[in-house]
């Protein structure tokens, strides 16, 4: 009993371990070989009711037959003899004639069908024998003689005749006897095996309807069932129930691959709570970036509003300081005024140009549908005298129709020409192309000129808020731009660089979004 007990565990955790395809592996060999024995137990059956059938249709019924017509057409030679014998017709050796045939023919058919039955052959032995003796004693001599010799040789051997005939006929009934019996007993032994094939073919399709029921509960139970129940778990956590778990059922892989769908859940759990405090981190952040920027937009506007005044001002006295004053005192005095004007008045540009930077989507917010062409040719009108000036041809594909605000887009195009005219080339007249196309739901611009060209390692610098790449004295700005151009166009939703590939001067690439497209301002806004 105690090993008994100690083993079972040990044969459980055996099976525990098999995966499906061992499990389907097993089953299939024991299908196989249960499916197996029992076609062969079918195969016996019928081979052994076609053996019998065989027998019983070749040889037993044949068999008693062609005895029966042996005793047949020895009755026939005998009444035709015993005819002639008695009345000297020789019409009556037409029957013995006849019978003689008859009993020649089933003979030959006769032998064959008792070669392999040792009382039967006996049997035929016995009635050829007492055949043979009848025919020499009584048939042949009085078929042989004439009329008057037949009647007398047949009153000499009647009783002689009657005898041999009845032995014969004795011995083909036992003959007959024998081979009917024979007959029955196959008759017999065919029921029975037909009984026994019709039982067995009963208990093989019962085993096969059997077998194909364990199967499919051996596979609802270790594999759809398991499946099944992993995959209402897997959905259900998919729906968003992370605290579901995942418990595996049946063969080893299935399990295994639950226990690996639940890794995957507690990392997925993991993830998402990370992710949500990173996500509650960056909310707050977000939100004091906002708050900042914010504040700083405000600060700039109230600082560069508020310094207006005071600088206006220092402006104003220096260039009085300058004009009543200069060149009554000494060279330096005069160059000490004109560095104090020059400083208030780049001052000047550099507030005003640090108040149109800080408006940039807090003052001009107005999002409508925005023509630029005829954007475009208000900020040509304003550019007239540096357009006269520095002798620049400006053209322009056909320029479509935007979402934004038209002031900001103004500033925009403003930017970027007068950009292109004031870092022109000396050796050859400026010549600058807008060019336009449609990508989609957006338009790509281009601003291209034959100007000094930018070096590649600042093409990103210079829309960097005060970043300049030459000094005042050789090109005047306050490096702010290209930084309120970008500031632009990300505020419609778009993008803006220096194309790289572009060597023959610069080619700024812009995209807006097309009418019927929300820019990012408007979508913040609605948010």
């Amino acid at each position: 009993m105690q090993s008994a007990i100690q083993t079972e565990p040990s044969a459980t955790a055996a099976f525990s371990g098999w995966t499906t395809r061992r499990w389907l592996r097993a089953g299939v060999a024991g299908t196989l070989l249960v499916l197996a024995v029992l076609g062969s137990l079918g195969g016996w059956a019928m081979w052994r009711t076609s053996q019998i059938t065989t027998q019983l249709v070749d040889r037993r019924s044949p068999a008693l037959i062609d005895a029966m017509r042996v005793e047949q057409a020895l009755v026939n030679q005998e009444t035709g003899i015993r005819g002639y014998g008695l009345s000297g017709r020789s019409d009556f050796l037409q029957p013995y004639a006849e019978g003689v045939a008859a009993e020649k023919a089933a003979l030959r058919r006769l032998r064959p069908l008792v070669e392999g039955d040792t009382r039967a052959r006996a049997d035929l032995a016995t009635v050829e024998r007492l055949a043979g003796t009848w025919q020499r004693r009584i048939a042949e001599p009085v078929s042989a003689a004439d009329a008057q010799e037949a009647i007398a040789l047949s009153t000499r051997r009647a009783t002689e005749g009657k005898s041999a005939f009845d032995a014969l006929r004795g011995a083909m009934t036992r003959q007959q006897g024998h081979l009917q019996s024979e007959r029955e007993r196959a008759v017999h032994d065919l029921r029975r095996a037909v009984t026994l094939r019709n039982w067995m073919f009963a208990v093989i399709a019962g085993v096969i309807a059997l077998v194909a029921v364990l199967v499919f509960e051996g596979l609802r139970r270790g594999v759809t069932g398991p499946l099944a129940r992993l995959g209402t778990a897997a959905r259900e956590v998919a729906g968003g129930r992370f605290d579901r778990s995942l418990v595996g059922t049946g063969p080893a892989d299935l399990r295994q691959l639950a226990s690996d769908v639940e890794s995957m859940r507690r990392r997925l759990v993991e993830e998402l709570q990370f992710s949500e405090a990173a996500r509650r981190l960056l909310d707050e952040q977000t939100e004091d970036l906002r708050r900042s920027n914010t504040e700083l937009e405000q600060f700039a506007y109230v600082a560069s509003h508020d310094l207006q005044e005071p600088l206006r001002k220092v402006s104003s006295f220096t260039q009085l300081l300058q004009r009543r004053y200069g060149g009554q005192l000494d060279d330096k005095a005069d160059q000490y005024i004109a560095f104090a004007v020059d400083g208030a008045n780049r001052m000047q540009l550099l507030i005003n140009d640090l108040l149109a930077f800080s408006r940039v989507g807090r003052v001009h917010n107005d999002h409508q549908t925005v023509d630029l062409e005829g954007v475009l040719d208000r900020t040509l009108d304003a550019l007239s005298v540096s357009v006269e000036e520095s002798g620049a041809e400006i053209t322009h594909d056909p320029l479509p129709t935007v979402v934004g605000d038209s002031t900001q887009l103004g500033m925009l195009w403003q930017n970027l020409l007068s950009n292109a005219i004031k870092f022109r080339s000396p050796d050859r007249p400026p010549r600058i192309h807008v060019g336009a196309v449609s990508d989609g739901g957006v338009w790509e611009f281009t601003v291209t000129d034959n100007g000094i060209g930018i070096a590649p390692e600042f093409q990103e610098k210079v829309f960097v808020l005060f970043q300049r790449l030459h000094t005042k004295d050789a090109y005047p700005g306050t490096g702010i731009g290209l930084a309120m151009c970008k500031k632009v166009v990300e505020f419609h939703g778009g993008t803006i660089g220096i194309d790289p590939d572009y060597k023959l001067g610069t080619r700024v690439v812009l995209t807006l979004p097309a009418a019927g497209s929300a820019p990012a301002g408007e979508r913040e806004a609605r948010a």
